[in-house]
């Protein structure tokens, strides 16, 4: 498989820029952040549609504030980001103004994309501001996020960006040349071209964060790139302080990693399922029924639950585990915890009278097999 040259025939972008990428030492990185934005000016006057995911407002905080250690206490997090995230908007609306573009701010949390009517509210918005042609600049809204919340990292908000606006084409911009077949100190440590698929193995080999400053490291961005390629979007990572960056990777310049995409999309309210939820708890299943989940495409039916881990309510997402406690799948559920443990192991006609009325326990329609 040979990597693509550019992007042909992508009409909509997802531009993730990572905090390590927008600083020099203790400083904001002035000259990079000019570069980038003028990059994304090259790709609007190209007739590319871009959203930018902007990491930095914590460390932009600490920086006005002298600091050069990432707090852990969340309250210190929460208000360095609050310091920062308007110094972050200053810069985008100064840079992009210049050149005649609008930016829009959005700042989300998990709940903003786990209720599916925000998650659609929410795309609307976002459509509406890419139809007027303004570049919307999102960032995970850490001055009130907190852990039950928070979605992690930008990379995995990145992903989730890309199904809430359908975007081609994903690109997490970092502060290393992309991902390597080694540490990338180690000696003979190769650059990785392209990635034809990502397995476990690939993902082992993937590191944690480099400047300390971030909270996502190469592991998180790895499994950012896998949830996106499983909606048949290819993505990049790449060294986002080199020089032009966007459009010599849109040029079809070998810089960074490409990720192909799965053959197959999962379709964005899969992918919602299963990426855009915090699961609630978790169904243990036997061998037959992961059978039929996962060769025959059926729905979870009672009789194959063998354990019920949890109290969730219906409609919430679950995780489906194999015999071996491996999560294989993850679904929406038709029934409550309670009414689910009093039918482990039964036959339809035989369970308790919700299941007479709907007889699934997790829908096919409802149901997505995880990577793997």
């Amino acid at each position: 498989m040979d990597r693509p040259s550019g992007f042909a025939g992508a009409r909509r972008v997802v531009v993730k820029i990572g905090s390590a990428v927008l600083r020099e030492g203790l400083d904001f990185d002035r000259v990079t952040f000019v570069s980038l934005a003028r990059d994304l000016v090259a790709l609007r006057q190209a007739g590319l549609e871009v959203v930018v995911v902007c990491s930095g407002a914590v460390a932009l905080g600490l920086a006005r504030l002298g600091r050069t250690e990432r707090p852990e206490r969340i309250d210190e997090l929460q208000a360095c980001a609050a310091i920062g995230q308007g110094r972050l908007m200053q810069q985008w609306n100064d840079e992009l103004a210049a050149y005649g573009h609008a930016v829009a701010q959005v700042l989300l949390t998990r709940d903003d994309l786990h209720h599916r009517a925000r998650y659609l509210a929410a795309r609307r918005t976002l459509r509406t501001l890419l139809g007027w042609g303004v570049v919307p600049i999102i960032n995970e809204n850490d001055t009130v996020a907190f852990d039950e919340i928070k979605l992690g990292d930008n990379d995995m908000l990145s992903s989730l960006v890309v199904s809430l606006v359908e975007a081609s084409a994903l690109v997490i911009l970092s502060d290393v040349a992309g991902l390597y077949d080694r540490p990338p100190s180690a000696p003979g440590a190769r650059r990785l071209s392209l990635v034809p698929r990502i397995d476990a193995a690939l993902l082992g080999n993937a590191g944690g964060s480099t400047s300390g400053l971030g909270s996502g490291g190469m592991r998180t961005k790895v499994q950012a790139v896998q949830q996106v390629n499983h909606l048949g979007v290819p993505a990049l990572i790449a060294p986002g302080k080199e020089p032009g960056i966007l459009r010599r990777l849109f040029a079809g310049e070998d810089l960074g990693t490409w990720f192909a995409p799965e053959p197959v999309s999962i379709g964005s309210r899969k992918h919602w399922i299963a990426f855009g939820q915090r699961p609630a708890g978790a169904l243990r299943v036997d061998a037959g029924a992961v059978r039929a989940l996962l060769d025959q495409g059926r729905s979870l039916l009672p009789i194959g639950v063998v354990a019920v881990e949890g109290d969730f309510a219906e409609g919430d997402a679950v995780r489906i585990l194999g015999p071996d406690g491996a999560e294989v799948a993850r679904g929406l559920v038709n029934h409550a915890a309670a009414d689910i443990r009093a039918a482990v192991g039964q036959r339809t006609d035989a369970a308790g009278a919700p299941f007479q009325l709907v007889p699934e326990v997790v829908h096919r329609d409802d149901l997505v097999r995880l990577p793997g």
